[in-house]
């Protein structure tokens, strides 16, 4: 379990978080709802070791405390992202870039049946694997970001923006392996604008405004909230 307590963040004097608290479990899709600039890419890169968090703060995974950690040891206790903006390498392969998310200790043993599962997750890049990357149509490229985050064998996999940029085809087909994520029973905190689809498939959601946790509750409780609904679904409230 991913567990959050505390989280505090600042920017020179802008607080970025103030004091969330969060949990997600292993085989459970959890997303965070909020505005831009509410907080939920900072929250995603304190638990990577991407920004350095406040006294006070503790991100435990597992019983491995995070925030002590470097960003690669981070990765070695089960955790890892994949950014908003993908962060694959354009001149590399397919194969290469899904081989350095198996760099990890903890991965190298299992190299070969996490590739299998990413091929399983995504079909398309088993005919893709020795075309360059920037090649790529940007659905494809979002398969390889998170096919390589799959490859480092995490426990829990944070995903920031996934669908940005999208077609509504590649964004339907991306949250259907994000279910069959799941069901490996890999935990995923889902940042999404695509308020609709990313309720549709998670099993709980969060509110953040302002840095701030406002809200939480299961995702079809969320999904009928008339303040959710008005905020994020483009329904008036009842």
């Amino acid at each position: 379990m991913l567990d959050i307590k505390n989280l505090s963040v600042s920017y020179g004097k802008h607080a970025a978080l103030r004091e969330v608290d969060l949990t997600v479990d292993r085989g459970e899709i959890v997303v965070m709802l909020g505005a831009n600039g509410a907080g939920k890419s900072s929250l995603l890169k304190a638990c990577a070791g991407l920004i350095t968090t406040q006294d006070g703060t503790h991100i435990d995974l597992s019983g491995n405390e995070l925030t002590a950690l470097s960003a690669h040891k981070i990765v070695e206790t089960g955790l890892a992202l994949v950014p908003e903006g993908r962060g694959i390498f354009g001149e590399l392969t397919v194969r290469e870039n899904l081989a350095l998310g198996a760099f990890a200790k903890r991965a190298r043993a299992a190299e070969k049946q996490n590739l299998d599962r990413v091929i399983d997750l995504f079909p398309k890049l088993a005919e893709r694997l020795d075309q360059a990357a920037r090649t790529m149509s940007g659905g494809e490229q979002q398969m390889v970001a998170i096919g390589r985050a799959l490859m480092s064998n995490p426990d829990i996999l944070l995903l920031d923006e996934p669908s940005l940029g999208l077609s509504p085809i590649m964004t339907g087909e991306l949250f259907k392996a994000l279910a069959a994520i799941r069901k490996t029973g890999v935990g995923v905190l889902l940042v999404e604008q695509n308020a609709h689809q990313s309720l549709a498939i998670s099993d709980r959601g969060y509110l953040i405004e302002n840095g701030a946790i406002t809200g939480q509750d299961t995702a079809k409780a969320l999904q009928s909230d008339p303040a959710v609904q008005k905020a994020f679904l483009g329904l008036g409230a009842a």
